[in-house]
């Protein structure tokens, strides 16, 4: 494997890994009271998550070129299911890391209101104090948080599988158009085109279906019509959920690539 493809693989992790810390923004959003500044925070963290993984296409050029001139495919795909389980790495340890970065970004949520600047605030949090309070917060999960995935019945059953297919698509919508120029070189410039057209559907998938709901549900804790415990068990199911989400993901590679191929072909 060559630097390039190295670089993939930690460039991803920590993609999805500030994708799925971003989640714990909103718990501090519902502790805090703070809840316009927290899902500022959220979505310019989402924002990152959902397009920085076009960074992967110009990192793969060269091996897809190779790819294609030996037609070695097998090895392409290789690659990309070891990308894809980087991402299903970078999530669990997510999900690890949420109740230290929780802490966090309460300190963070809170300072805020001192320093009313983001540029302010990211010089304050790499000072020396920064460091001293984000060592203070290093905790892992708890055992009774855990036992709330055993609750399945209480949660929007529809909202989390919406959250598994929308997050699965996205996390191979570079690579099977990628792949797809790989299985039809002739048409490699028109499937490298629809992976923007694949990623863009999944995030407004996301943006239709998985934000609004967790926005009402904020309103609801916010309007005493719903607990914080409530909340969090819907926030440990969405997480659990892009687990899921990048496991399905290996699976739909190959398929999504070939229907790639199908529409490049009759547009």
């Amino acid at each position: 494997m060559t630097i390039q493809i190295y670089l993939v693989f930690m460039l991803t992790f920590i993609i999805y890994l500030i994708g799925t810390l971003a989640y714990s923004t909103r718990i501090v959003g519902i502790r805090t009271g703070r809840i316009a500044v927290s899902f500022a925070v959220f979505n310019v963290f989402v924002l990152i998550q959902r397009t920085a993984n076009t960074i992967q296409a110009p990192l793969l050029a060269k091996t897809i070129e190779n790819g294609i001139n030996t037609g070695n495919s097998g090895n392409l795909l290789y690659i990309f299911r070891w990308i894809i389980f980087s991402i299903t790495l970078a999530t669990i340890a997510g999900a690890i890391l949420m109740p230290t970065f929780i802490k966090v970004f309460n300190k963070l949520v809170t300072s805020f209101s001192v320093y009313r600047s983001l540029p302010k605030l990211m010089i304050h949090a790499f000072s020396k104090s920064g460091i001293e309070q984000f060592r203070n917060s290093i905790s892992i999960p708890k055992r009774e948080n855990l036992s709330e995935l055993r609750n399945f019945r209480k949660t929007p059953k529809k909202v989390i599988l919406l959250n598994v297919i929308a997050f699965s698509i996205s996390s191979v919508s570079i690579l099977s158009s990628l792949y797809a120029g790989c299985l039809s070189p002739n048409l490699r410039t028109t499937c490298s085109t629809l992976a923007s057209v694949v990623n863009s559907g999944s995030t407004i998938f996301m943006v239709i279906f998985i934000d609004p709901y967790l926005s009402m549900i904020t309103d609801d804790v916010i309007k005493g019509e719903c607990t914080e415990l409530e909340f969090n068990r819907c926030i440990i199911f969405i997480v659990a959920g892009l687990i899921v989400g990048s496991i399905l993901a290996q699976l739909i590679l190959v398929p999504a690539s070939n229907l790639i191929v199908i529409i490049a072909k009759l547009i």
